[in-house]
């Protein structure tokens, strides 16, 4: 059976939605993470050696990084489901948007997060205004500029079609659900774009993403 090592509030969430999207029968094995530094526990290195999640284990196949479970589970187990099918123009879509979710969307919502916490953290309080201006010019002049432009581009996307790879769902959808609900959190996704919320709205009304939510447990990026 498909086991998913499960960090609570992690990209595992995605993991958790693709097989009850696609009916699969899988075990969670849940971990929680260090309540002072949102860390991963060490019991998750021996699973794999980076410690992080999210993880699946298939038989004697331990698979990690987000994009490559999906293209596992959808190849191995998808029966042709959830992927367009190969050679069309969808499918290139889709293979990017698989690839471009972890590494092009996230590097810059990941800075966001660090240098909105530099100024808060552990700093002698004569450097804190130094840091904190610091932070802010790094935010002004280069994260924020980079998270419109990929939000402005996800807007653009998506009024092509209803969904990332086309007209229908796939599990690119459920890759880039991801990085929208962190830009919806904080990175500032916002009325300014429209088809984007309205992506996160249908997204979060479907059944198995429901069902996802109660397996997984709280997750904080949607509060």
């Amino acid at each position: 059976m498909i086991k998913v090592h499960h960090l609570n509030n992690s990209r595992s969430q995605r993991i958790l939605w693709l097989l009850e999207e696609m009916g699969l029968d899988y075990e969670v094995v849940r971990y929680q993470r260090d309540p002072s530094s949102m860390r991963a526990p060490a019991a998750l290195r021996a699973i794999h050696p980076l410690g992080k999640s999210p993880v699946i284990t298939d038989a004697d196949r331990v698979i990690a990084e987000s994009g490559a479970i999906v293209e596992y589970l959808v190849d191995t187990h998808g029966q042709g489901r959830l992927a367009p099918p190969p050679g069309s123009p969808e499918r290139l879509r889709y293979t990017y948007w698989l690839h471009y979710a972890e590494g092009s969307a996230m590097p810059p919502l990941l800075m966001k997060l660090v240098f909105d916490r530099m100024p808060k953290g552990p700093v002698p309080a004569l450097l804190r205004p130094l840091v904190r201006m610091i932070a802010g010019k790094a935010l002004e002049t280069f994260v924020l500029p980079q998270l419109h432009l990929h939000m402005d581009y996800w807007e653009s996307e998506l009024g092509r079609s209803s969904w990332f790879a086309g007209s229908a769902f796939s599990a690119a959808d459920i890759q880039m659900s991801f990085p929208l609900e962190a830009a919806s959190s904080r990175g500032g996704l916002d009325r300014r774009y429209p088809k984007a919320l309205d992506f996160l709205q249908r997204i979060h009304a479907r059944p198995a993403y429901r069902r996802a939510l109660e397996k997984g447990g709280t997750y904080e990026l949607l509060r």
